[in-house]
């Protein structure tokens, strides 16, 4: 069964979001087909990114990170929760994104948000955030506005939010069992069945899916629906030649 993570992403005090989250929680907690855990950033404590190598090598120096690392890395897909913030998403979440790498890579994400245009423009930019760590993020969001589902202070979400929530619940469940499948679970290298593509294992453990590199020039990448300019970045895509294949 999918595990799915409902990060909230508000350390404020008197925040919004914890009323949003766990409203979140509780209807997908009805659910039968994946199981609902609600990730208090709160909780977590991160400090500011204090780890001196990039998050793309795995290498983790510092036990806040390691303890991170491991509780994202048992999760299939994400609800990022979000407030708007000066037309973006909160630092502690962008934060707490930026620290790992790996343990993000080949799994799904959703988003609720809530701002004064519920939280529309904190999505766009998270959407971003998740393409460059390798997440596929689903079409449908709940937002919501201040002016209409805060009633004094106080969460009083209008009609109609249940259904989108539904909605996208629906897509991030199927989409973290389809991503599921990219990710490799045992050693070796084998053939991903996606055109342009195949996994391998990197030096650190971790499991990877590469770009094959192009027949008529290897300094392009073939994704198999027409030749992109090669990432020669060390901890993603390859392209300047076939990885060594590992023994079984």
């Amino acid at each position: 069964m999918q595990q799915i993570a409902i990060i909230l992403g508000s350390t404020r005090p008197q925040r919004k979001g914890e009323a949003v989250a766990k409203w979140v929680l509780e209807h997908a907690s009805e659910r039968h087909d994946a199981l609902f855990t609600l990730i208090d950033l709160r909780e977590v404590d991160l400090p500011f990114l204090d780890e001196g190598i990039p998050p793309s090598h795995g290498r983790y120096q510092h036990e806040h990170t390691k303890r991170w690392a491991k509780t994202i890395a048992r999760f299939d897909g994400f609800i990022l929760v979000t407030p708007e913030y000066n037309h973006g998403t909160s630092a502690v979440l962008k934060n707490a994104l930026d620290f790992l790498y790996g343990e993000w890579n080949n799994k799904a994400a959703g988003f609720v948000s809530y701002g004064g245009m519920s939280g529309a423009r904190a999505v766009e930019q998270l959407r971003q955030v998740m393409a460059e760590l390798q997440v596929a993020t689903v079409r449908a969001q709940v937002g919501f506005a201040l002016a209409r589902d805060f009633k004094d202070g106080k969460f009083t979400p209008a009609d109609g939010h249940e259904k989108e929530l539904t909605t996208m619940l629906d897509q991030l469940v199927a989409w973290s069992a389809a991503m599921r499948q990219v990710r490799l679970p045992t050693g070796g290298e084998v053939e991903s069945g996606i055109p342009g593509f195949h996994h391998v294992v990197g030096p650190d453990g971790r499991v990877m899916a590469r770009m094959e590199p192009d027949a008529d020039s290897t300094d392009r990448a073939d994704t198999g629906t027409g030749d992109q300019p090669g990432n020669i970045g060390d901890d993603r895509f390859m392209t300047s030649s076939h990885p060594k294949k590992q023994e079984r």
